[in-house]
């Protein structure tokens, strides 16, 4: 309805140009928004204070005249000026509710939008360290990446997602040195505090003890931390995959960081660097020049002692993203690495790419309140609430929905009391349920020998033209745009608000109209309108991975 309103301004301006002597074209640079209170209409424009600007004229004068001939168009019931040259449209009712056609027409697909137009998006997100099972930190990430992937395909991007394995580096030895550690200890013998402390270690020792040779130990201390290390990271990786498969995320590729070492990429990567000047060698070191891109300092890519940095190998990642032709490249990252932003965007500048084409969204931190208290969480120390834990305590869909009702660069409490409870104070309940309540009219009208095959034939839409209908109408035709405007922010969390305020306006709209009553024509209208509540809620919430349970 939006584009309908802003071509009929655009027209209105082409026809009134000549006779006011006004020059240019407004095009996409007008501003039209939804009045919060519907007594100022359907839509604002904020036209003439643009147009104003350019011509020198009190923008009340331009909103007037171009009022009177936007008021022409059978489109509007009432056009009027307000404040300084605001004009307020009001859409004709039938116009609104004719438009319910397009949901039911759309049905699974209503809500996709061509904002993309097949732009290829690469979006990597959770890759976490396989040193331990996944927290809730990991988990709002993998919910906020996995979200946005679907949000974008929803617009019409060609999206690519991936989970980046850091299985390279000193973490990784401690990993090893950890479970030798573990290892010693159930066998009775001296060992050194681990550098991983949590009971998982303890439980990987046993698999590894199991699994291995008596001559485990007569091992040289490389290859036995090399042995321990690679079992340990495959059964936290397998734990990893087991994890976020029940939370409903699937990735295109676990990318493996080793990958890139065994390959030559790391080094092909600092070599073409320092060809391009971006490399320079001090004290018997290799620096990358990222001061200068805003960075603290200069940063070191490979030691004096010749072993490369985590930083080398993010850069040979991020060269080979480049290299697979994606247009955006979006990393979902936890808050505590807002200042790698500019040192990789220095990089993807210094490998010949426009630094725009490197998206990052930061997720904030998550604390978990429970009978009113908090767990401080550290993996090595091996406290912290795993993902696993909050899945089994409050299910997956309570889990994904909640991690997705704030900003992502907000800190979340995440509420388990809250979570689980079965009433309308629990947000995602009470979504869920209004989809269960669509479901259940329809089942009544069976009941009642209604043909619902015959829902969509001779439907009187004058008989949704209410205040109530109207109110429930306006929303659920907005799904395109939330899709769109999430895309563009990448952002998802408006749509767990959307899905409120659409199950608020049905409940409402519920508590004070029968759907199924003794009136044929205004049941049939009402079960119309119904249907479309359910597919929007649906779609809704498969974008959020979240369910839509007929019975609740």
């Amino acid at each position: 309805m939006k584009q309908n309103v802003k071509k009929v301004i655009n027209d209105s301006f082409d026809d009134l140009s000549d006779e006011m002597g006004w020059s240019g074209e407004i095009g996409d640079a007008i501003d039209i928004s939804t009045p919060k209170d519907i007594k100022f209409g359907d839509f604002s424009c904020n036209v003439a204070m643009i147009l104003a600007s350019r011509h020198k004229t009190k923008p009340r004068e331009i909103a007037e005249k171009l009022s009177e001939r936007i008021r022409e168009n059978e489109l509007f019931s009432s056009v009027s000026v307000a404040g300084p040259g605001f004009i307020n449209m009001t859409i004709k009712p039938i116009h609104w509710v004719e438009r319910l056609k397009e949901i039911l027409d759309a049905d699974e697909s209503f809500g996709c939008v061509d904002t993309g137009e097949s732009k290829k998006v690469l979006v990597e997100f959770v890759s976490a360290n396989p040193t331990g099972p996944l927290h809730i930190g990991h988990g709002r990430g993998a919910v906020v990446g996995d979200t946005l992937a679907r949000i974008m395909r929803k617009a019409g991007y060609d999206v690519h997602t991936e989970y980046y394995i850091n299985d390279v580096g000193l973490q990784m030895d401690n990993l090893g040195r950890s479970t030798i550690a573990r290892s010693l200890e159930a066998l009775g013998e001296n060992f050194d505090e681990p550098p991983y402390k949590g009971d998982y270690i303890k439980d990987i020792a046993q698999l590894f003890l199991k699994t291995k040779d008596a001559d485990l130990f007569s091992k040289s201390d490389d290859k036995l931390v090399e042995e321990a290390r690679d079992f340990t990271a495959s059964r936290i990786m397998d734990d990893i995959r087991a994890d976020l498969k029940e939370f409903r995320i699937e990735f295109d590729e676990w990318f493996s960081e080793m990958s890139l070492h065994a390959n030559g990429e790391v080094e092909k990567t600092i070599e073409i660097l320092k060809e391009n000047n971006h490399i320079y060698e001090s004290d018997g070191a290799l620096w990358l020049k990222t001061e200068s891109a805003g960075d603290e300092k200069d940063r070191v890519v490979r030691r004096a002692n010749g072993v490369t940095t985590y930083l080398a190998s993010d850069i040979a990642y991020h060269k080979n993203k480049f290299d697979r032709n994606f247009d955006t490249v979006i990393n979902v990252w936890g808050a505590d690495h807002h200042g790698y932003v500019p040192r990789m965007k220095a990089v993807v500048k210094a490998l010949g790419h426009d630094p725009s084409r490197l998206v990052i969204r930061l997720v904030q931190l998550v604390s978990l309140k429970k009978s009113g208290q908090s767990l401080a969480m550290s993996t090595r120390a091996g406290v912290f609430t795993t993902l696993r834990e909050i899945m089994d305590e409050v299910g997956v869909d309570a889990t994904r929905y909640f991690f997705l009702m704030r900003s992502s660069d907000s800190q979340l409490e995440f509420d388990v009391d809250l979570a689980k409870k079965q009433s309308s104070e629990n947000p995602v309940f009470y979504v869920q349920y209004a989809h269960a309540r669509c479901c259940n009219i329809f089942v009544t009208a069976e009941e009642r020998k209604i043909d619902l095959a015959l829902l969509d034939k001779n439907i009187d839409l004058s008989l949704l033209e209410g205040g109530d209908e109207l109110a429930l109408i306006r929303k659920l035709l907005e799904l395109p745009n939330v899709v769109e405007s999430c895309a563009i922010s990448l952002q998802p969390h408006p749509v767990t608000q959307y899905l409120t305020d659409v199950s608020a306006l049905f409940h409402y709209f519920y508590r004070h109209n029968r759907v199924v009553t003794d009136d044929p024509a205004l049941t049939r209208a009402r079960l119309f309108l119904t249907k479309a509540v359910r597919i929007v809620l649906r779609n809704g919430l498969d974008i959020l991975g979240v369910n839509a349970p007929e019975r609740m």
